[in-house]
């Protein structure tokens, strides 16, 4: 008999059969429910509050770090190894253990479904579980797959590579697609609650496309890709966990939980708007920057640079800088228009080599982006930013538009495009320490730079390229392999 997995998640957690609200209550413990109680309508919303909880907070603002949108803030230190590119075992322990836990309650869903012949809700699980598997590969490289979750009791899975994980993936997305109709009914979930299979089904061909698009450098899916556009049957608006959210002491928006909220009695100040994403967006008028991130004290907008706290200026003080717009109901972002019409864009370039619809998707991306965000002005952006053809102007624009909804994948795009890249610029070119002096003019728009004090593994003009393995699998999995160097790339960007 398999075991039932029920969740208790740090961020959020949700086991009352009050009222959606009430299931995103932290401070509601079940303490063992009676097994009758134990159903697919308590173990799936959970499972999306396991991996909402860290890929909607720390995978997010990590993320952000990693791709300096974020910066440290002024005088506050919590993150600012994170702006240095230093990530340690240790860190990371809780986001792993999340996702695995979201993974083991989507297979006890979706086992529970398919013995029931419930096509719909095999779906649903089946894309909430491949989610959080390939959040696991696009950020450890490897993980356990083919020897975990599997209903066994094997406490020492192997670690597979993350090119056999995402094989794998795509067989199961397949799978569950080649059962599932449209009217197909669904377990109760917060992500298209009182809907038909007909959402998911295009959630999951998105998914499928995003899959896809990062292997395919490495892995020859050219004719699977060309049949999936073919189909054209993916989301026509963000898929997020939106109108769920309350102003109240664990139902909030996991990263506004983290970051803003004063619930737990103090208020954490840590993120910041980073120069380079500043940089990019003021150069050209970007209406979005408005939207991403509230001004200063002054009503302006300014970033600060990476590595550094800036705690010894005397003149770039926290009035000075901003903070991104997160409030208590923000969306967590899945996966959004914007990033489909770019996959889109770059397929038409690289596989179908119709160049006046990768133009076309190109720029339909940043007005998706811009649609999103409710800002104005995406005609600029697309005449300063015009497509080109190649990596680097859909690679910086990519930045752009995620940074203000989904900055892991923001992170995951530049690793895999290549773009923006670090220049020969570095964090101290941009401030003098000694004059104390911010000249953001030394750095061209859509281009990083080295951080301050950077970590010494990663060294200078190199992007962070994976987290280590968490220190729970290193202490307690003897099949875990030793630490990759922080800059190997997973296997599709190599």
């Amino acid at each position: 008999m398999k075991k039932i997995i029920l969740i208790a998640v740090t961020t959020v957690s949700m086991f009352s059969l009050v009222s959606c609200k009430d299931w995103l209550d932290i401070n509601y413990s079940p303490n063992s429910p009676s097994a009758d109680m134990v159903n697919n309508d308590m173990i799936f919303p959970a499972a999306e509050m396991a991996l909402s909880a860290r890929y909607g907070d720390y995978m997010r603002f990590l993320g952000g770090y990693l791709s300096e949108h974020y910066t440290q803030f002024f005088g506050t230190g919590n993150y600012l190894g994170y702006s240095k590119f230093t990530v340690s075992s240790s860190a990371v322990n809780a986001t792993h253990s999340n996702l695995h836990l979201c993974i083991a309650n989507a297979t006890q869903v979706r086992d529970n479904a398919e013995a029931a012949g419930e096509w719909g809700t095999v779906l649903a699980a089946s894309v909430i579980r491949v989610f959080a598997y390939q959040s696991l590969v696009d950020a450890f490289g490897e993980v356990p797959y083919t020897e975990a979750h599997q209903g066994s009791n094997n406490l020492h899975p192997n670690f597979d590579d993350g090119a056999t994980v995402y094989a794998g993936l795509v067989a199961e997305l397949d799978n569950a697609l080649a059962k599932a109709k449209s009217d197909d009914a669904v377990v109760t979930n917060f992500l298209f609650a009182n809907q038909p299979a007909g959402s998911w089904i295009k959630f999951a061909k998105a998914l499928k496309l995003k899959l896809l698009m990062r292997e395919r450098k490495v892995v020859d899916v050219d004719e699977e890709l060309t049949a999936l556009v073919a189909d054209n049957d993916f989301p026509a608006s963000d898929v997020a966990w939106a109108g769920i959210w309350a102003d109240e002491t664990g139902k909030a928006n996991p990263f506004y939980q983290e970051e803003f909220a004063t619930y737990f009695g103090s208020t954490q100040v840590n993120v910041g708007l980073n120069v380079a994403l500043y940089k990019t967006m003021s150069d050209c008028g970007d209406g979005r920057l408005s939207a991403f991130f509230s001004p200063n004290e002054a009503g302006q907008f300014w970033g600060s640079i990476s590595g550094h706290n800036m705690s010894t200026s005397k003149q770039y003080k926290s009035a000075v800088f901003c903070r991104p717009n997160i409030k208590y109901d923000s969306p967590v972002y899945l996966i959004t228009l914007s990033e489909i019409d770019f996959f889109l864009s770059e397929f038409y370039n690289k596989v179908a080599n119709d160049q006046a619809k990768a133009q076309q998707f190109y720029e339909a991306a940043i007005r998706d982006s811009f649609a999103s965000a409710g800002a104005t002005g995406a005609d600029a952006v697309i005449a300063a930013w015009p497509y080109d053809g190649t990596d680097k102007n859909l690679g910086i624009q990519k930045w752009v538009a995620l940074s203000g909804t989904n900055n892991f994948e923001a992170w995951c795009e530049l690793r895999r495009l290549g773009y923006p890249e670090i220049g020969a610029i570095k964090a101290e070119d941009i401030y003098d320490f000694n004059d104390d002096v911010l000249d953001e003019t030394v750095l061209p728009a859509g281009e990083l730079y080295t951080p301050y004090q950077v970590d010494s593994e990663v060294g200078v003009g190199v992007v962070l390229q994976r987290f280590p393995y968490a220190q729970s699998a290193l202490d307690y999995n003897k099949n875990c392999p030793q630490i990759k160097k922080n800059t190997v790339p997973v296997f599709w960007a190599e």
